[in-house]
């Protein structure tokens, strides 16, 4: 340490003389010790000694220069001095008082001087500290204000960085772990809502089936936070729902195949799915539907050659009923079977036949011209309704998929058969409106009123009303046809002397029921499916006459599979009930007298049976209801309606009487 800065330390001016300093220098140092001695921590202790230290050392330095011996100092010559004349001479009695007085008080003024100087010295020093650490406390201060705003910013790098530089200047400063205990808690924070946005974002994109995007947001976590589990498990639920998916897709295009009776393809997309999933429920019902189907359509054909050949033993040229029906069954069974088709065809001309568009410009002229057991062939097109029939004819199209027969909704019924239609048959057609009326009193896609007559093959879709509708003691036969997505029922009977046969037949998707009767009206139910539609899959409201329903199959209707509601006599059996959202079956006490057994109540969200107040559980032992998840027979339950619902009225269609 060199003298000039010993003297700085110590607060002396450079040229000034540090003896009369020393002993308010002794004090100061002495205040130091003191200082260091009841410091409140360790760390400021240990910055008062560095303080004591150095001020020492000043001390040295000072001590060290005061005790070298002084330079020479060349000699300079004495000037001439002049003589003065001497001053008058005082008396001794006057000037020799004052003079011993001066004497003694100078001593005294100049140890004052000296004690005033070396306090003010070590005052100096003390206020010198003083000012260090208050420049110390506000630096602290404000670094700590700045790393609260950093760390309320998110910016932990810069508050990280900001507290470390609070450590070095007080090592023991209680900001320091405040605030690392802050920055650690923020990240903290931020990790788990930036993990709970993204995850949230996952989830979300997950349940829309947005796999690529529920995959994007679970992988923006994982960039950032690799171990995050919960994301790492939603890519693995990811991948297997596409797999599942791809699963899906093979099984509903085994389903078409299977509905367009290619059944190795189906066979084939059944057992692709199990090789990967042995388990795969639906993959197992589709290959045991192709194979039963494919079997079912051996023997079917195996049938249809003996119906062909006894049609041909009949055969003596001309129009015979009973050969005609024979050929038409022997087709139904075996469509693909070109030898019945060309014999069908030969038998058929035997009537006359009225041919559209070739002969007739437009159906609704055939129509007018036909007789009975007359035929009138339609190609493929879509048709303007309303048609009328009225005899006994046979309709023919050319498929359900290409030949379509539409009109308006607040218009007629695409095709009506009247009274006089007693033995008219329809095949191969799609009946439907092509707008939709929402009013009480709605058009069927199909009417049979007070006629007779058999459809076959066809759809009856997207209808105001009811698909098909009989009443007025009309009477159909319905076989192989498909009901879909009608604004009421799928099939619809209603009225005293009414009967409706349906066999074989899909109703689904209905905003109704799948099929249902009402007003004294009969009923024969066959081999049947009923499923998702918006109330019962079958109601049955037949007041005395009789309900028969035997190996249909009721599944995920939203209210129950089967409802009898009344009947005055019938039977109810080997009928499968599944799925249905409010239950199985229900039997009301107005139709005690249908028997009701050998039925399947499965898997269905509420009670698998449902019976009245008044009814026994005995007569209903044989039925069975199981995996349901309300009770498996639910007795004595109170069915009466709060309130009535809304009649159905159909709208009146101007068929001739």
């Amino acid at each position: 340490m060199t003298l000039s800065e010993a003297r700085n330390i110590l607060g002396l001016k450079p040229d000034e003389d540090p003896r009369p300093h020393l002993p308010g220098l002794r004090l100061a140092r002495e205040k130091i010790a003191e200082m260091v001695r009841t410091a409140p921590t360790e760390a400021i202790a240990l910055r008062y000694q560095d303080n004591l230290v150095e001020f020492d050392r000043a001390l040295a330095v000072i001590r060290e220069h005061l005790e070298s011996p002084p330079k020479e100092i060349p000699p300079e010559v004495a000037p001439i001095i002049t003589p003065i004349a001497p001053e008058p001479e005082t008396s001794a009695a006057a000037d020799g008082g004052s003079t011993k007085s001066k004497r003694s008080l100078a001593p005294f003024v100049c140890l004052f001087l000296v004690l005033i100087a070396a306090a003010a010295g070590g005052l100096f020093y003390l206020k010198h500290l003083d000012e260090q650490e208050q420049l110390l406390r506000e630096k602290v201060t404000r670094l700590n204000r700045e790393g609260a705003s950093y760390i309320e910013n998110r910016r932990w790098a810069d508050a990280t960085e900001i507290y470390q530089q609070i450590e070095t200047l007080e090592p023991d400063s209680k900001l320091v772990p405040i605030g690392r205990r802050s920055i650690e808690a923020g990240m903290l924070e931020e990790q788990k809502q930036f993990i709970g946005y993204w995850n949230g974002q996952a989830i979300a994109f997950f349940e829309a089936d947005r796999w690529d995007d529920a995959e994007s947001a679970a992988r923006q976590i994982l960039e950032t936070y690799p171990d995050e589990s919960e994301a790492a498990a939603m890519l693995e639920k990811i991948s297997a729902a596409r797999l599942a998916e791809e699963r899906r897709q093979v099984l509903v295009e085994g389903r078409k195949q299977l509905e367009q009776r290619h059944w190795e393809l189906a066979i084939q997309s059944a057992q692709s799915v199990l090789s990967e999933q042995p388990e795969d429920a639906e993959a197992k019902k589709l290959l045991a539907d192709a194979t039963a189907a494919q079997e079912k359509a051996r023997i079917n054909a195996a049938k249809a050659r003996e119906l062909f050949s006894l049609a041909t033993q009949k055969d003596h040229g001309a129009y015979d009923q009973e050969i005609l029906d024979l050929l038409r069954e022997a087709r139904a069974l075996a469509p693909e079977d070109q030898e019945v088709a060309t014999f069908l065809e030969r038998m058929s001309s035997y009537s006359r036949t009225l041919r559209v568009p070739s002969e007739f410009s437009n159906p609704a002229d055939a129509l007018k011209q036909a007789r009975d057991r007359d035929r009138v062939v339609i190609d493929e097109g879509t048709w303007k309704g309303p048609w009328i029939v009225n005899t006994a004819v046979e309709l023919q199209g050319s498929g359900a998929e290409t030949t379509i027969v539409e009109c308006a909704g607040d218009e007629s019924a695409a095709i009506t058969l009247g009274p006089g239609a007693n033995g008219a048959r329809i095949t191969g057609f799609t009946f439907r409106h092509n707008t939709v009326e929402a009013g009480d009193e709605r058009y069927s896609a199909a009417l049979v009123r007070g006629g007779e007559g058999d459809f076959a093959d066809c759809k009856f879709q997207e209808a105001s009303g009811h698909g098909l509708l009989v009443m007025e003691g009309g009477h159909a036969v319905v076989s192989r046809c498909k009901f879909t997505a009608n604004g009421w029922d799928g099939i619809a009977v209603s009225g005293q002397g009414s009967l409706l046969e349906v066999k074989e037949c899909e109703a689904s998707a209905n905003y109704g029921h799948g099929i249902e009767s009402w007003d004294g009206a009969a009923m024969i139910l066959t081999d049947n499916h009923c499923s998702n539609n918006s109330h019962n899959g079958v109601h049955a409201s037949n007041g005395q006459s009789s309900v028969t329903m035997i190996g249909n199959e009721l599944d995920g209707n939203r209210e129950f599979g089967l409802v009898l509601d009344s009947a005055g006599s019938g039977r109810v059996v080997s009928n499968i009930m599944k799925g249905n959202l409010l239950g199985g079956l229900v039997v009301r006490e107005a139709a005690s007298g249908v028997r009701v057994a050998g039925n399947q109540a499965l898997s269905n969200l509420g009670p698998g049976i449902v019976l009245e107040h008044g009814l026994g559980q005995e007569p209903y032992g044989t039925n069975i209801s199981i995996e349901n998840q309300g009770e498996a027979i639910l007795t004595n339950a109170n069915l009466s309606p709060n309130e009535e619902p809304p009649a159905k009225v159909p709208a009146a269609d101007s068929s001739p009487e």
